[in-house]
This record gives C-alpha cells, structure tokens and sequence, in this order.
C-alpha cells in the first residue's frame, strides 16, 4: 500500500530554516534547483482526513495503481488503521458471540489470536514512522489514532487500547525528532548569508513557521477543545527560536525605524494566518498579539521623538517631580516652556504630514499590510494626542501659572480636527 505515496514527500531537508534553492544535482549545471515546499509546511486540505474523510472507503492498491493514484503518508496511514479498526470490531464481536465470552476474558482470547498480526503490524508502521520527515503528516496520525480509539470505544472494543498507545507513542517519539531538527534549523540560520538579503517585508522562513503552526493547530482544534500539552511545549519552544531569529533578521538593518517595521511586518503576516484558520484560543494568537502592540508602541515613540522629542521629554520629567511634590526642582523647567510650546505651534501641522508620510512610506511594500498601517497611524496620532493632553496639564501646574507662553498653546480640538484628514481609507 505504501508504494502509492508521493514522490515528492518530505526529505531531511526539508525543514523550517532551510534555504529555498538547493545545489543543482547535474554534474556540469551551475543553476540552482528550486525546490517548492510549501506543502510540507502548510495545511491545504489535508485535514479532512480528520472530518468527512475520517470513515471513508479504504485505498485498494490494484485499484489506485491502475487509477496511477498517489497519496500522502497519513491518507494511507489512515486507510491501514480503518482497515484494522474493522477487521479487529467484527474479530471480537465473533469472538466474545461464539465462545460466549466477556469483560477480560474476551480481551485476553482476542490477543492470544491477534497478538502476532498486531506485533507484525506495528513493525511495519514503525519502520514507515521512522522515514517520514513531514511533522504535519505525523500529528495528523496522531489525531487519527485518537479518533480511532475513541470510536473502538463507542463500538464497545476494549481489546485494542493497548494497540493505539503503543502506536500513538511512536508516532510522538518521531514528532519530536522532526520538530527538534525544525527547531536546530532555525537556530541555524545565518543570517549574512540569506538570500535575498533581510529587508522590512516578511520574511518566507517566517511565513512557513506560521503556516505550520496554523497547521498543527487546526488538526488540534479538530479533536478537542484545547491544544494538548505535549503538542504545546513543542510550539512554546518553536516560538522561542522564531522570535529569536526575527531579532537576528531585524538587527541586520541599519536603521533601528527599519528594524521595528520588520518586526511589526512579519508579527502581522503570523497573525493573519492564524485568524484566518484557527478558530480556537491559542497561545500563539495572544502572544504575537501582545508582542506586536509592543513594538507598534515602540515604533511610534520612535516616529514622534524626532518631531516632538522636546515635548516628551519635558512630560515625562515634570510629571514624576509633580506627584512627588518637588516644586522647586519644577522652577527650572519654566525657562523651556516658551520654546516648546512656540516650536509646537509653529511645526505641529508638517511635523504630523511627515509623520504620516514615512509611516505610509514604512508599511507601502507589505500587501497584506492595511490592517496594521491603519493601527500604527491610529496609534501614533492618538499618542501624539496623549501627550500633548499631558504637556497641557503639567502647563497648568502652579509653577507655570504666570508664563504667558499658556496663552498661545495650541487648542487641543483643533489638533483633533487636523489629525482626522489623516485617517486612512482604503
């Protein structure tokens, strides 16, 4: 049966850090061959396996052979174990009829018949186990020995639960030899050797990690409410070497604004893909979340510095001398406020044109980008708007109260106004 599996399944390098041109095998070929893997690390279909194709009719050799049919690994992996999972069924249904048997003595009767052609069985899907590479296809047999254990169940088949724990622990032994050889790639990776070099955009080693995960926890959100906990240690770790190398990849760039947009642009295309498909709670949803809104933060504070640098830096030191109470340490600030508040009224209009401009300009390549270009404009016009709120209020401070540079501070609904014309529509 498992000569009927695809040609083009997972090889050993096949993994998430590899590089997508491999050396040409021709002898006298300076070329580099290209080789697609983006089946190894995304979904497709595949999991209907796990739905409406769960129960369906076995693969026939002959029959496929003729058709020149070819199938993934757990397509046939599935068909030998329904194969088994009826045949095993109706053997204990005859048994525990025919020589009216029950409860221990029927389990024990049924492996003392069946024991040798289990054993025989479970060597060949060892051997089969061992070769395959591909983690998705792994974890997909993995849903399946549980699906097929619980219908055993349903049945009223006692006899078999030792089969698929003994089968499904093969099959985790080889999911974490595979992730471990994921994982040891993305580590790995030199990133002053990638070609194309590392820019702003997402990069494609980052894409596949976020295919894969969707991957695996489609198939998890298939078979129970929860992602398991062994299932979720691997992805814990997955994510760890990931955001490490996205740090590798960022600060390969020059400029520290360029580093941040590459963190945001690639946070953003893992969580898209993660809306996309997966409909259950997930770590890694809430954590890439957080981990984004972080940096969008950063991102603005490094596009308002440069335009407003005075004006925070006036805020965030007056305010801790306010609460303390510290007034006399608030007296030499006074000389400041006329120059902050005469450059604001005389820059704020161009300063929010420019900023508006180099974020449109940061996020313009990133097709996929709209959600978070509109997110990093918001966030950065309403902390602007924050701020300036706070400048305003420190202004209002007794030690301030005879300044006559209060009387020229810009109103703040004006502000409000002008920063509306900037609300992206797209």
């Amino acid at each position: 049966l498992f000569r009927l599996q695809l040609s083009d399944a997972a090889t050993k390098d096949d993994l998430l850090g590899a590089e997508d041109a491999v050396k040409a095998t021709g002898f006298f070929s300076s070329k580099p061959q290209v080789r697609n893997r983006a089946t190894v690390f995304s979904l497709g279909t595949r999991e209907s396996l796990l739905s409406f194709d769960f129960l369906a009719p076995l693969i026939v050799p002959h029959a496929a052979q003729q058709a020149n049919e070819r199938f993934q690994f757990e397509s046939l992996f599935r068909s030998v174990q329904y194969a088994l999972v009826d045949h095993s069924s109706h053997e204990f249904l005859f048994l525990s009829d025919f020589f009216m048997v029950g409860g221990q003595a029927a389990i024990e009767l049924f492996s003392q018949i069946m024991m040798r052609s289990i054993t025989c069985l479970l060597k060949s899907c060892e051997e089969r186990i061992l070769a395959n590479y591909d983690a998705i296809s792994l974890y997909l047999c993995i849903c399946l020995c549980t699906k097929y254990s619980e219908l055993m169940v349903e049945r009223g088949i006692p006899a078999m639960d030792g089969y698929w724990d003994t089968l499904t622990r093969m099959l985790w032994h080889r999911f974490d030899a595979v992730m471990q050889l994921h994982n040891e790639s993305v580590r790995a990776v030199d990133v002053k050797k990638i070609v194309p070099p590392p820019d702003t955009r997402p990069h494609y080693i980052i894409r596949r990690y976020a295919e894969f995960t969707c991957a695996l926890l489609v198939c998890s959100q298939m078979i129970r409410k929860q992602v398991e906990p062994k299932l979720q240690r691997h992805l814990s770790r997955q994510q760890s070497e990931v955001e490490q190398l996205l740090n590798r990849l960022s600060a390969s760039l020059p400029n520290p604004s360029d580093r941040l947009v590459c963190i945001i642009n690639n946070y953003d295309l893992i969580l898209n893909i993660l809306e996309e498909r997966v409909t259950c709670e997930s770590k890694e949803k809430s954590s890439f979340w957080e981990l984004q809104q972080t940096r969008v933060i950063d991102y603005v504070e490094a596009m308002l510095r440069p335009h407003f640098g005075d004006l925070i830096a006036f805020v965030n030191e007056c305010e801790p001398l306010i609460e303390q109470g510290h007034t006399q340490l608030l007296i030499r600030y006074s000389e400041k406020v006329t120059g902050i508040v005469r450059s604001f009224s005389a820059n704020w209009k161009k300063s929010i044109d420019a900023i508006n401009k180099e974020i449109l300009q940061s996020f313009t390549n990133f097709k996929n980008g709209t959600n978070i270009l509109q997110a990093s404009c918001c966030a950065a016009f309403t902390q602007l708007v924050q701020y300036y709120h706070r400048f305003s209020k420190v202004l209002s401070h007794e030690v301030f109260a005879d300044n006559a540079a209060r009387k020229e501070l810009v109103n703040i609904h004006h502000i409000m106004v002008e920063l509306k014309k900037y609300k992206p529509v797209y």
